[in-house]
């Protein structure tokens, strides 16, 4: 049932737009007639609700739908099944059950992730794309020939110039800030996307006027820093979404974002407290990589 549910039932309902499709890098439907268009949007977004409600999916990453809004984060995103996608280190796969299956053999997914053949990595990078690899290989005929393609961590590169429509990024960015180097991922987005081409990033939201050192230690950055970067790089800020907002997270924890759930690093007696915030504020940001004029 599950390989009907994508190998057949996807290619079909997508199949009454064959050969009149002409869309740009993000996904778009420019240069169709207003009923073409809008058959061919109501198409694509049926793959991506398909997508989300996917028995596939683990439960206890489905459990956690109602804190990170998988459907509408990636509508917002313009993520679409044709595309050439990378998702930034993806973790042990909690979008890549998602998206691999979406993208699958109509366009290409990526799960860019940290090389195993550099030493001296915190131990979690190794045990991550472990268990990203045994996920895709647990269940072939859904994620459909995912690549996992690696990059040096200090001097990220993700793939030929222009060759990519979309990159995403789902809480890493305060990561790239701890380690000094987020300039250099933020480059390289740009690198890799086609002109016209999306950047989505999401991240812990601290509150504004939050200083640097605060951001490192705590987990939350501030929208402004990572509009900076990306400007820097030569992005234009498209969209911001509140998709993502949580307004009863203080973001001042004992133990930074990693208090609050699913980390819970915190003490058992404040379990309620902590649950009862649920998971982290978070940013929810849409760039474009420009047009050639």
């Amino acid at each position: 049932m599950k390989r009907l549910l994508l190998a057949t039932l996807l290619p079909l309902a997508f199949s009454a737009c064959a050969g009149e499709t002409v869309r740009d890098p993000a996904g778009g439907t420019d240069g169709l007639d207003a009923k073409t268009a809008q058959k061919v949007e109501a198409a694509e977004d049926q793959m991506l609700q398909l997508a989300v409600q996917g028995q596939w999916r683990d439960p206890k990453n489905v459990a956690r739908d109602v804190y990170r809004h998988p459907l509408e984060t990636l509508r917002f995103f313009g993520v679409r099944q044709h595309q050439t996608l990378i998702e930034i280190t993806p973790g042990a796969g909690w979008y890549a059950e998602i998206l691999s299956p979406l993208i699958g053999s109509n366009g290409h997914y990526i799960a860019a992730v940290w090389d195993d053949a550099i030493p001296g990595q915190p131990g979690y990078r190794y045990r991550l794309n472990k268990e990203l690899r045994e996920k895709f290989a647990s269940n072939a005929d859904v994620y459909r020939d995912p690549e996992v393609r690696m990059f040096d961590p200090k001097a990220p590169v993700f793939g030929a110039p222009g060759s990519a429509d979309v990159v995403v990024t789902f809480r890493n960015a305060h990561n790239w800030v701890a380690d000094g180097n987020a300039d250099a991922y933020f480059k390289a987005f740009f690198d890799v996307l086609k002109p016209g081409g999306i950047l989505g990033v999401e991240d812990h939201r601290a509150k504004p006027g939050t200083d640097l050192e605060t951001m490192k230690k705590s987990g939350y950055l501030t929208e402004k820093l990572v509009i900076d970067y990306a400007t820097k790089a030569g992005f234009v800020l498209e969209a911001k979404s509140e998709i993502n907002a949580n307004p009863k997270d203080t973001t001042d924890h004992p133990n930074g974002v990693w208090t609050l759930p699913p980390s819970n690093n915190h003490d058992a007696a404040d379990d309620a407290k902590y649950k009862a915030i649920g998971e982290s504020d978070r940013m929810t940001l849409r760039f474009r990589k420009a047009p050639r004029d």
